[in-house]
């Protein structure tokens, strides 16, 4: 292997994992990101680390700027400034890839259809989106994926494995091929999947056992956020809430807020800094604070859904049951390139209304459940006075 393939690959990754910032649990897309109002961007998935210093983005424009001037690709002097940082969630894009990312915020994505999550050491499928290469293949909730492309995935973090699906290597992935090893039971056997072009609701609503409304929200995209409030209204009046956030890795911060707009009356949802600078988010008045509420997490609940599940724990709003949640809070901003690439690098991180952050620690549940969360969920629903 030579040099310029070592440095590629924790680049790959890291692309790859900014790439899934959206959909770090759907095994199509990425990491945990979070897009915050103005100019603020978004929020990538990590460890408890320091905001990045105040010439973190100088220093990488300025790689990129002395590039031109040497007729070297500002691309490659970007991700150099970026490897030498210690910016582990910073990434830089091609237009190309950059395009793909505002896309997968708008909901469409390029894959084959599978949501799944990390089951101790193993990536196991939760779901498959109908219509999708992963269903016509006959692929179910349940499988064990155990290789992709022939590399095994057992021990690997999801954004790793999503790159692999993906195939994030190339600048155009619809229309490749992925062969998946997969295992049901005791038998094992390989698919090979066509990528492609796909869009999906990422809100789902449904009635499960007696008056209990489940949202189910996969991640934030455009729009997101209405969807929940309207999902609110429209639920039966006796009807208690579950919303489902297992899986969700993030999305469109200004549409998490939206959703807490849907069982808050106003008043603070977050706090974030952008190199020093305090800033805050606010719910908007008039939710629905009356209606009994659990929110469901687990450790694939990252980014944005920590952030409103951390509103509505600390503000007394609802009971939060399931798994310690996955614990990133940093704060990312891009910062455009001469050659039309862009750096996403990371500037502060954000806290719960009481001060909480988030960052390498995730929240804790005020019920832990591992398996049944839903029958819990419909237990602790009862308990609140259905």
């Amino acid at each position: 292997m030579s040099g310029r393939d070592l440095f590629c690959q924790p680049r790959r990754i890291r692309r790859g994992a900014a790439l899934t910032l959206v959909f770090a649990s759907v095994l199509v897309a990425g990491a945990a990101t979070g897009n915050l109002p103005a100019s603020d961007r978004r929020t990538g998935a990590g460890e408890v680390r320091p905001a990045a210093p105040a010439g973190h983005h100088a220093d990488v424009t300025r790689a990129a700027e002395e590039a031109v001037r040497d007729g070297t690709s500002p691309m490659e002097a970007a991700e150099h400034a970026v490897s030498r940082s210690g910016d582990r969630w910073a990434a830089v894009y091609s237009p190309g890839e950059y395009e793909e990312f505002e896309d997968a915020l708008d909901g469409r994505y390029t894959g084959v259809g599978l949501w799944a999550r990390e089951r101790d050491g193993r990536i196991e499928v939760a779901r498959v989106g109908s219509g999708t290469p992963a269903a016509d293949a006959g692929i179910r909730a349940g499988d064990r994926l155990r290789s992709v492309d022939g590399e095994e995935v057992d021990g690997r973090p999801v954004t790793e494995v999503v790159s692999l699906l993906r195939g994030d290597g190339t600048d155009e992935s619809a229309g490749t091929t992925v062969r998946l090893g997969l295992e049901r039971g005791g038998r094992a056997w390989s698919e090979t999947l066509r990528r492609a072009r796909l869009s999906r609701d990422t809100v789902t609503v449904r009635a499960y056992a007696d008056r209990i409304t489940v949202v189910e929200i996969a991640a934030f995209t455009k729009g997101s956020g209405d969807e929940v409030r309207t999902a609110v209204r429209r639920a039966p009046a006796d009807a208690g809430i579950v919303l489902d956030l297992r899986g969700n890795s993030g999305g469109l911060v200004t549409e998490a807020v939206t959703a807490a707009s849907a069982f808050l009356d106003g008043g603070l949802v977050a706090t974030y800094d952008v190199e020093g600078e305090q800033r805050a988010l606010h719910a908007e008045p008039g939710g629905d604070t009356t209606r009994p509420l659990v929110a469901l997490v687990d450790g694939g609940t990252m980014s944005a859904a920590e952030l409103l599940t951390g509103a509505l724990q600390d503000r007394g709003r609802a009971v939060v049951v399931g798994s310690r949640t996955f614990g990133k809070g940093s704060v990312q901003m891009p910062t455009p390139l001469p050659d039309g690439s862009v750096a996403e690098l990371t500037v502060g991180h954000y806290r719960t209304p009481s001060g909480r952050s988030v960052d390498g620690r995730g929240l804790t549940p005020d019920v832990e459940a591992d398996e049944e969360e839903l029958r819990r969920a419909e237990t602790v629903l009862s308990g609140l006075g259905r």
